[in-house]
């Protein structure tokens, strides 16, 4: 007897590109190995300082063994540093959850009216929201199947919305949005102290060098090669994680995001969002963290399916093989194919909506739904070819081939009137 596959977890069937460790309790973007490049670029300098500039410095300040805290200063910040960054790339951004299929509410039929075909569903990619007062747009997104909310982004490097979408960094390996921009800031501006704390600590080693035996520049940096080095690495990388630094203070102060400023900076809108410049640095720094809307650890739930509909009437009991028997067993059949062209139906927007290739599957023998105001009527015919409605790209419509539509309501029309010839040619001929 086989044995029942064990259900999958959320981190197990996630859609996105990110990759899941310790069962799930850590999430990483896909270039998740960028980040031991990060980690060797913080830990190889502060190592060498430790090694080899701190211990000639451990005598220099002999009052209460000061001399011991250069070290050990440089070993905390190095940890603190190296926790922020795990804690900005292990975690989640702040990922909208997707969809199963398309928000069926916002399908609508194209008035005529208007100047809209009709029969033909529409669908809007772009709506507008409420915020502080103003208009925004939020588009709709193809992959995930949600309209976006405001000032959220997909990253096409992880394949996720992203609430509050900042940039995708590769030196953290994971999008930084809601969730983790704080920290990310932090680890930014953590890296720029450490970084002028050793360049200060290596000046200072020269400067007693050649307070000593090494009297110029050169002979100080050749005695302490080490030194040399460090200062301009340090020097380097002061201008990239200090050049951060500066940046999102100033994002910060305006309430802007990264995405937003280098893609809205030419317009002239105003920003909604902008606080006051003190407002928004305790939005930012000081506001409680949002939990994350995913369990990542939890047990993959099914999707509950709506109830079929019976469109056959309630019969009376009469012996088996009669007409009436015969008129409740089609339209059980027309169920049947009911149940079968609906689902049809939601896996083909399924796969419009998921960008994949578009296709006509063709069945026969089968029954078709006739279109009507407010219900669906079962008919039983010969033999029909049915071909899927196809999702328009550009004009964001559902068209539905009007030569089915017709072909469906003939085929009703027509076995409708059979049946109901057929119930009292029988009865008469029993009789």
């Amino acid at each position: 007897m086989a044995q029942p596959q064990p259900q999958q977890r959320v981190y197990q069937a996630w859609k996105g590109n990110n990759r899941f460790f310790l069962g799930g309790r850590l999430i990483f973007g896909p270039d998740a190995k960028s980040l031991l490049v990060s980690v060797a670029l913080i830990v190889v300098p502060v190592l060498v300082f430790c090694a080899f500039i701190a211990p000639h410095l451990l005598h220099r300040f002999s009052g209460y063994n000061a001399g011991y805290a250069i070290p050990a200063v440089a070993v905390g910040f190095m940890i603190y540093v190296l926790l922020l960054l795990l804690t900005t790339s292990a975690q989640d951004p702040g990922i909208v959850p997707r969809a199963s299929h398309p928000p069926e509410e916002d399908f609508a039929y194209g008035n005529p009216l208007a100047g809209e075909t009709p029969g033909r569903l529409q669908f809007p990619r772009i709506k507008e929201v409420m915020v502080n007062g103003m208009l925004v747009k939020i588009k709709y997104c193809d992959t995930c199947m949600i309209y976006r909310p405001p000032r959220c982004s997909h990253c096409s490097i992880c394949n996720n919305c992203v609430e509050r979408f900042d940039h995708h960094c590769p030196w953290v390996g994971q999008c930084i949005g809601q969730r983790n921009y704080r920290y990310f800031f932090l680890f930014v501006s953590s890296s720029t102290l450490l970084c002028i704390y050793v360049f200060a600590m290596s000046a200072l080693h020269i400067k007693f060098l050649m307070e000593g035996d090494y009297p110029t520049v050169w002979k100080a940096f050749k005695h302490s090669p080490a030194c040399l080095v460090l200062m301009i690495y340090c020097f380097i990388a002061l201008w990239f994680v200090g050049g951060l630094t500066g940046f999102h203070s100033y994002l910060i102060s305006t309430n802007q995001t990264t995405y937003e400023n280098f893609r809205y900076r030419a317009d002239s809108r105003p920003n909604v969002y902008d606080r006051g410049c003190l407002n928004n640095f305790l939005e930012v720094l000081c506001s409680k963290g949002k939990p994350s809307k995913h369990r990542f650890r939890s047990y993959v739930q099914e999707e509950v399916r709506a109830p079929v509909v019976n469109f056959g009437r309630q019969m009376e009991e009469e012996p088996a093989g009669g007409p009436r028997a015969k008129v409740e067993d089609d339209l059980e059949i027309g169920s049947d194919l009911l149940k079968i062209s609906r689902r049809r139906n939601y896996e083909d927007v399924d796969v419009e909506m998921g960008n994949q290739d578009d296709g006509e599957t063709e069945g026969t023998g089968g029954a078709k739904l006739a279109a009507g105001s407010g219900s669906q009527i079962p008919a039983v015919g010969s033999e029909v070819r049915v071909r899927h409605s196809s999702w328009d790209r550009r004009s964001g419509n559902w068209d539905m081939s009007s030569d089915v539509i017709g072909r469906s309501a003939s085929d009703v029309l027509g076995r409708s009137a059979s049946l109901t010839e057929a119930a009292p040619r029988s009865q008469r001929e029993t009789h």
